[in-house]
């Protein structure tokens, strides 16, 4: 009898380690997301920029990495290379009106921005694949690629990277992207 209990104990502490194997397999399977399942937050946190344009509400979803004493732009990003503009799942452009960003028309819908980092000129990328995790990149998805021109270096380094709307008025805003010294923009306007 005490040899039947000792094989059932091994058997149970077999299946629970096998279970518990299982469990941790499964939640390392889906997909990322901004917490884990014991509450901690991830280093680039989710960030949302809207602007309302006309009365008509346009949005930026990503994540937000910060520096972390890390050289960024030239370092961390290579300059010349397509970037995620954010961390985590790709950064969504969400727009119910159609717009013209910079010189590309971009019709009412969901998009993936992307953009490349330069020292002289950004791009910026509106990409039409979507629900991607941000580094899953095709560049035969584009829908196009424009100019930013470059604001004034902010006065202290940007430690988190924020994507925002600046000077909006009916019609019209900049989109902005600002990280460490860099903040480069483009010309948005409802068409």
């Amino acid at each position: 009898m005490l040899q039947h209990k000792f094989r059932s104990t091994r058997f149970g502490a077999l299946a629970a380690a096998l279970l518990l194997g299982a469990i941790t397999l499964s939640a390392q399977a889906q997909e990322p997301s901004a917490a884990n399942d014991w509450g901690k937050k991830l280093p680039s946190p989710p960030a949302k920029a809207n602007v309302s344009l006309d009365g008509k509400e346009v949005t930026i979803d990503y994540s937000a990495p910060s520096m972390r004493g890390r050289k960024i732009f030239g370092g961390l990003l290579s300059y010349g290379q397509v970037w995620r503009t954010g961390a985590n799942a790709a950064t969504t452009l969400t727009t119910p009106v159609n717009l013209k960003i910079g010189d590309l028309s971009v019709p009412a819908g969901t998009y993936t921005i992307y953009s490349s980092p330069s020292e002289t000129t950004w791009k910026l990328i509106i990409n039409k694949q979507t629900k991607q995790w941000g580094t899953e990149y095709h560049q035969d998805q584009d829908l196009g690629r424009v100019d930013m021109m470059k604001g004034p270096a902010p006065a202290a380094p940007v430690e988190k990277f924020v994507i925002e709307f600046e000077k909006t008025t009916g019609k019209t805003t900049q989109l902005h992207l600002i990280w460490e010294n860099t903040d480069v923009y483009v010309p948005v306007t409802e068409e």
